[in-house]
């Protein structure tokens, strides 16, 4: 299953730009080894409402709801998941519904 996460930091969770690492790490270490099921494909820092986008595959919901409540504990930030179909996906399934 795809998923893309939309996460957004407390800014109250970091001092200064660089503590940022170490929240990611501890995060990133903590999905790791409580998901090892999960494979990330991508991060994006992005302007808006949000500051990261994330998307990595999971095998079940499941699973990445634990990803994005590890986001939540580890690394202090409010988080969204999406689960998402590749356009190549998605057209597919519209052409045989026609």
């Amino acid at each position: 299953m795809l998923c893309v996460m939309a996460t957004r930091i407390d800014p109250e969770s970091f001092d200064k730009p660089a503590d940022l690492e170490d929240l990611e790490k501890r995060a990133m270490d903590a999905i790791r080894r409580h998901c090892p099921d999960v494979t990330w494909k991508m991060s994006f820092a992005v302007l808006g409402p949000y500051d990261y986008i994330d998307v990595f595959e999971a095998p079940d919901i499941a699973t990445a709801q634990h990803v994005s409540a590890l986001i939540r504990c580890h690394g202090r930030a409010h988080s969204e998941i999406w689960p998402a179909t590749t356009w190549k996906d998605f057209e597919q399934l519209i052409a045989g519904q026609s």
